[in-house]
């Protein structure tokens, strides 16, 4: 294989409209200190000219002529990608330009790489770092809201990169599968960090590769949509991976995030969402005992909790985790 500094690197970018977003993206990609070596643009059926002006830019375009999910658009991204590494990037980052240049610089033996999220409108705030997921089958985006300082700025081993802005190898989906796309979009990149945990397949934590995030400027971070489509795939998580597993902090995880839900004014596409999530939950290929044992499973969520109360003790905790916390252990 390749070193990561003389490998191929193709962005896979999943689009639907937006093309204020798209063209901002663009801008910053042609600025990179180190080169993509080739742009794949996944049209979800935009019905604004996204897709012509990715092409005008020298993007591949992929036109699905219909808004698939992100997962399948990824997907059909890194099938028609050639090369080593993959990054797959959202249509509302920006970098600095030496973005793709630090986290190719990252230890060799990771098999992916984040670096810090910055939120678009307040650079002095996080929108994100890694993700770490609960017990209760919610996952956390470590350091989301909270200012940016010291605790995020070590660079660390991860089990879950965000697919917002992150490298992945290529191999690693010819090794695991394709992202599943039953969860259309939110939580697909979670389910795929699991499978990658129990591997053994670790990734690295980058701070010095810095991006801008809009976050959820195509459907809203608290809109019924997105509170629904979480809600749903919470239960196909829990379904396909936390058989076995203790039941109190899963419901305890749920609950309450229904109850930030309601107080978002969206109780009731939580409770579409978890409806949805347990008939589509049929369909979900759960994974079998042969790929990991519920133990192999614990290890992982125990350690990943653990990070997130570490990170909640030295950063502060906000409502949900403070309560998540108490509640899960009692």
């Amino acid at each position: 294989m390749p070193t990561a500094a003389a490998a191929r690197v193709t962005a896979v970018i999943p689009t639907w409209n937006r093309r204020d977003l798209l063209l901002n993206l663009f801008d910053s990609l042609a600025v990179q200190t180190r080169p993509f070596d080739e742009i794949i643009v996944v049209d979800n059926g935009s019905t604004d000219d996204s897709a012509d002006l990715a092409e005008r830019a020298g993007a591949k375009v992929l036109r699905l002529g219909q808004n698939v999910g992100f997962a399948a658009a990824v997907n059909r991204g890194i099938e028609s990608a050639e090369a080593d590494w993959v990054a797959i990037l959202n249509n509302d980052v920006t970098f600095e330009p030496d973005w793709l240049e630090k986290l190719l610089a990252a230890p060799e033996d990771g098999w992916f790489a984040s670096g810090k999220l910055l939120q678009a409108g307040d650079p002095s705030r996080l929108d994100g770092t890694f993700d770490e997921v609960s017990r209760g089958a919610c996952a956390s985006r470590c350091g989301s809201g909270k200012p940016d300082g010291p605790a995020w700025n070590q660079a660390r081993r991860i089990r879950f990169a965000p697919m917002t802005a992150a490298i992945f190898r290529r191999q690693l989906f010819r090794d695991l599968g394709d992202l599943d796309e039953t969860f259309g979009s939110y939580l697909e990149d979670v389910d795929f960090g699991l499978r990658c945990a129990v591997a053994g397949r670790e990734g690295v934590y980058v701070p010095s590769a810095v991006a801008y995030h809009r976050g959820s400027a195509t459907l809203g971070g608290w809109s019924k949509d997105t509170v629904w489509r979480i809600a749903r795939n919470q239960v196909l998580l829990a379904a396909k991976h936390f058989q076995g597993q203790p039941r109190w902090p899963i419901v305890a995880g749920q609950l309450l995030w229904g109850l930030i839900a309601l107080r978002h004014g969206c109780g009731a596409a939580f409770l579409s969402g978890k409806l949805a999530g347990i008939r589509d939950a049929r369909r979900i290929e759960r994974v079998s005992t042969n790929e990991y044992t519920s133990k192999d499973l614990a290890e992982v969520l125990e350690a990943s909790e653990a990070n997130i109360l570490a990170l909640g003790r030295e950063t502060g905790f906000d409502s949900y985790w403070r309560a998540y916390f108490w509640l899960s252990r009692l």
